[in-house]
């Protein structure tokens, strides 16, 4: 990446007399913290209110500000058309936080050394507060920051007398989203909950993939918490954040390979609102938003009242699901059924103790050939290249010893869901020209592997389209043999309906009902 360099030529640019208009001062603070840094690329986000009012204000200050930093010939910044395609591809709305993940994606995307983002708050009478921070796509890391207060010169959305009730959810765009967190809790007791984690996650998710939504299957994005683990500090309230928002479902496997248990005090309402608050959720109100919290002590420990946790859940249109391992009286004894009433979540009970429940199928094998030789289609890219694919032959293993049956799971999931290529965009270039994050006339030849630093672009070309076009059928003939195996194994599980519940039957089953309220369509 591009050295940043800008000195204070910016901020004499800008103006800082009486003169200056409100925003070329704020550009000119923010130029301030960027000396020495010169030729930079932005992008210029749009500035919401913090308590996400409606308002002309985010796209205002967004132009103004866009308009002050045009006034530099030594910032090139991003055309406003590109970077609404790019947040429209990535999922995002123009407003809002986005996290360190995001922020890479975006400078990826649209060749940005950093994006310039920020809020609104209203303040008495006719003022406004801008808060702004430049942030460094490379790292994510804040390169400046600054505050002004100006006059409002904006208005803010019409509040509606008679609004309707229960509206039904809007569409907000073709590409459908799916945020979902689950919560674990980690002590003693829970080993064989964690288990059935590890061996059910891409069965999980893969029903969320064969989901459609305005004729487009969507991006599935996963977070993981443990609780109740004594290894944790006390001032964490044993709470741990193992994964924000991911698409890179493989990121979330290895780390529940490493969840380890151990005793401690299980605090349901703090780790749900820790979940709320710190998790990167949608705005969207089409979004199928949900939380899973599975453990086996009382709903009702803690510090924080499980109630006002769920309802804050509520607020943002997140369903909020218990799995009590366990009884089930036991788990509506201990209030896990009062906790997902309130956000219109599923209670269910699960034999957490259960240890064959999965279900083997004659496709198993086959799957496990072919994702074998989906790993001969990576085309190694930059420094990471060749450690990102010996982490993913690890997973490999790791799937496989699981099982066959949890191998085949995963594999699918490499084969049918959109996410899965564009996590390994940054480092496959096979996954980033699937995936659109990387053109064909944007290849390095210093990032690839040796043997193809060698060859001449017609050759270079030929390469990389055989790649394609055999990662492309091994994906088609893996997608057919799965949707064979969904139905031997449904057709098995029938004959077994009476079997100990585990934690993928109760998921499973509640995102169906769920999802179906946010417009998603499962075949049968």
């Amino acid at each position: 990446m591009k050295i940043f360099i800008l000195n204070l030529f910016m901020f004499a640019a800008f103006g800082s007399g009486a003169n200056a208009q409100p925003l070329d001062k704020l550009a000119g603070k923010l130029a301030a913290g960027l000396q020495d840094r010169p030729s930079i690329k932005l992008a210029v986000l749009e500035f919401p209110y913090a308590g996400g009012k409606a308002s002309e204000g985010p796209v205002v200050v967004q132009e103004r500000l866009t308009t002050a930093l045009a006034q530099n010939k030594k910032i090139t910044l991003i055309e406003r058309g590109l970077l609404k395609k790019v947040l429209g591809e990535l999922n995002l709305e123009a407003s809002g936080a986005i996290d360190e993940d995001t922020v890479k994606k975006l400078g990826k995307m649209l060749g940005a050394d950093a994006i310039v983002t920020g809020t609104l708050n209203d303040l008495k009478g006719d003022k406004s507060e801008i808060n702004a921070r430049v942030v460094e796509t490379e790292t994510a890391r804040i390169l400046a920051a600054a505050s002004l207060t100006i006059k409002k010169t904006w208005k803010d959305a019409a509040v509606t007398a008679n609004p309707p009730v229960n509206p039904p959810p809007q569409n907000f765009g073709a590409k459908p989203l799916v945020q979902v967190a689950v919560l674990l809790d980690t002590s003693n007791s829970m080993d064989g909950l964690i288990n059935q984690a590890r061996t059910q996650v891409w069965k999980i998710v893969n029903e969320l993939v064969s989901a459609e939504k305005s004729g487009s299957k969507p991006t599935v994005e996963v977070a993981l918490y443990e609780y109740g683990n004594s290894s944790l500090s006390r001032e964490s309230g044993w709470i741990r954040q193992v994964t924000p928002f991911t698409t890179d479902l493989d990121r979330v496997a290895r780390e529940l390979f490493a969840l380890k248990t151990n005793g401690g005090d299980e605090y349901c309402g703090q780790v749900i609102s820790e979940a709320v608050s710190g998790l990167k959720w949608s705005p969207k109100s089409d979004v199928y938003k949900a939380i899973f919290i599975a453990g086996n002590e009382p709903f009702t420990q803690g510090p924080v009242s499980f109630q006002q946790a769920i309802l804050k859940a509520k607020e943002k249109n997140i369903f909020v699901n218990t799995i009590y391992c366990g009884s089930r009286q036991q788990g509506l004894a201990e209030q896990w059924k009062a906790g997902a009433d309130l956000a219109e979540g599923d209670y269910a009970n699960i034999d957490q103790s259960a240890r064959n429940y999965t279900v083997a199928a004659p496709q198993d094998d086959q799957i496990a050939q072919l994702s074998g030789k989906l790993n001969s289609t990576y085309v190694t890219y930059g420094a990471a290249g060749k450690s990102r694919l010996a982490a993913k032959r690890e997973m490999d293993s790791m799937a496989s010893g699981a099982g066959a049956s949890v191998a085949a799971e995963r594999a699918a999931y490499q084969a049918a869901a959109p996410a899965a290529a564009a996590s390994e965009a940054s480092w496959d270039v096979v996954s980033g020209l699937e995936s659109g994050a990387l053109k064909r006339g944007d290849i390095k030849k210093d990032q690839l592997p040796e043997e193809l630093k060698k060859m001449d672009k017609p050759e270079l070309d030929k390469y990389i389209d055989a790649k394609l076009a055999e990662r492309k059928k091994i994906k088609e003939e893996i997608t057919r043999l799965q949707g064979e195996r969904k139905a031997y194994i449904a057709g098995e599980e029938k004959k077994n309906a009476s079997g100990s519940n585990t934690l993928d039957k109760a998921m499973i089953d509640t995102i169906h009902r769920q999802a179906t309220k946010r417009g998603y369509k499962f075949s049968d």
